[in-house]
């Protein structure tokens, strides 16, 4: 069934709390398209030095994977504010709107759940290639935890904008699954 889904947006009301997760949400996902633009661009000046001038590439390889998988972990939480997940809806549409409200509840708080245990071992991970200095094993040998910090800060933005949209959902501020009623 393909089409459009009918959520909208997070709404944060007046609630200073949601304004200011749905604002650092928002910065991350400039964040993560300035990523995506620097990517583009430094795989266009590679393509320029390697096929036009005929010279040697030996850092822009590495630094455009880093760049995608760092937008990506980063644009999470924007993603998710704009509710641009992979959603069906046809569950929570065909629920009443006490058990639309219980299941928005639970799936919330399931994900806040499992976000947070991948927040906890990506920071556990991070650390550790920070405190053992750990480089890659390329000519540019470049600091590992510089290019693991995208997973728990990505996973940490993610954690706080599912915290909000559970409070929103809490506070009537928003509609579970951001669904009007039917």
């Amino acid at each position: 069934m393909a089409g459009q889904s009918s959520a909208t947006a997070a709404r944060t009301g007046n609630n200073l709390f949601l304004r200011a997760v749905a604002a650092l949400s928002t910065l991350a996902g400039w964040c993560s398209a300035a990523m995506i633009v620097a990517a583009v661009g430094i795989t266009c000046q590679m393509i320029f030095i390697r096929f036009v001038l005929n010279g040697s590439t030996f850092w822009q390889t590495e630094a455009v994977i880093y760049l995608a998988i760092g937008a990506t972990l980063i644009g999470l939480p924007y993603v998710q504010r704009l509710r641009g997940h992979v959603n069906v809806d046809l569950v929570p549409l065909a629920l009443p709107k006490s058990a639309r409200f219980f299941m928005a509840i639970m799936t919330l708080s399931l994900s806040i759940t499992m976000v947070g245990v991948i927040l906890w071992y990506s920071y556990e991970h991070w650390h550790l290639a920070y405190e053992r200095n750990w480089k890659s094993d390329t000519v540019w040998g470049v600091r590992l935890w510089i290019p693991y910090l995208a997973l728990p800060v990505g996973f940490g933005l993610f954690l706080l904008q599912l915290v909000a949209d559970l409070v929103a959902v809490l506070l009537k501020i928003d509609q579970p699954f951001g669904l009007e009623d039917t």
